[in-house]
């Protein structure tokens, strides 16, 4: 094993895909993990060869001397455990999404990285998903013109609609918006992770280069496509999960093209999300998935 240490809180699903991703490099050793649930921990602990396990993350990160950090827990842990990371000396914590409940958290929680020198990334890992990944290359590629709008659907603005405002600053190569309007309604009580959500919403944004973007949740999202990129040229949707996952309508066509992209493994990207960040620190650049 390299030389960087690894510690993982939040021992769930969300928790094994990120230590598939330290396991898939000899740069990284899993030395500890933290969660409340003892089974969770024993099991998490025996899948992954881990030596030491905790139930309290502060205890794991006053004892432990690690280089990186994985919070994978419930959003509304997220501001606490990114500052108490930050604080223990690390290198760099991969935090999953949505980044804190409000505004105000998620300013605190990424200024204390910076105070700190600590790198701080956000699991938006689509960016890594061989369908969205080569939806980009085609779009960098030329392959329908010069991008005039951007569209995504989902069932909330908070856990899913993270993802795709993500992956609109991704096509738009990471442009500044200009403006952003939008209006939710909340006919219903719903809740996803312990935070309310909306029935429906509607985000309207429109970036400084003048491309703009409508992203459509709950009642009102559009379903046919998660993605769509419409160009001068051509438009290019990304499906649900349903076939097709990728597809492309050329200007002047009649019908639609499925473009060949890579296997989809379970839980590959969020692995790839992990390599990225890891030899963001081995070489000092940027990671994709930078706070």
């Amino acid at each position: 094993m390299g030389g960087y240490k690894a510690g993982i809180i939040g021992c769930g699903g969300r928790g094994k895909a990120h230590a598939e991703g330290y396991r898939a490099t000899p740069d990284v050793e899993i030395v500890a993990c933290a969660d409340p649930c003892a089974e969770a921990r024993e099991k998490f602990s025996g899948e992954f060869g881990i030596g030491r396990s905790y139930a309290d993350y502060s205890q794991m990160l006053g004892r432990e001397d690690l280089d990186f950090v994985s919070i994978c827990t419930w959003t509304r842990f997220h501001k606490e455990m990114v500052l108490a990371a930050a604080k223990s000396g690390i290198k760099a914590i991969h935090c999953e999404k949505p980044m804190a409940h409000t505004w105000g958290e998620s300013k605190d929680l990424y200024q204390a990285c910076v105070d700190r020198g600590v790198i701080i990334t956000f699991c938006h890992q689509r960016r890594f998903r061989a369908n969205y990944a080569r939806a980009k290359e085609l779009l960098d590629g030329g392959e329908i013109g010069q991008l005039i709008r951007v569209e995504g659907a989902c069932p909330n603005l908070f856990d899913w609609g993270t993802h795709f405002f993500d992956m609109f600053f991704f096509y738009n190569n990471e442009v500044a918006a200009d403006w952003v309007i939008g209006q939710i309604d909340v006919a219903e009580d719903l809740e996803w992770f312990g935070v309310q959500v909306e029935t429906s919403g509607v985000a309207w944004i429109r970036w400084q280069n003048g491309v703009e973007g409508l992203l459509t949740t709950g009642q009102t999202a559009q379903e046919s496509a998660r993605n769509r990129l419409i160009g001068s040229e051509g438009i290019i949707e990304i499906g649900p999960r349903e076939e097709p996952l990728l597809r492309i309508m050329k200007l002047g066509a009649t019908d639609w093209e499925e473009p060949v992209f890579g296997e989809i493994a379970p839980n590959g990207d969020t692995v790839l999300s992990v390599l990225d960040l890891v030899d963001s620190v081995k070489t000092g650049r940027e990671p994709m998935l930078s706070g």
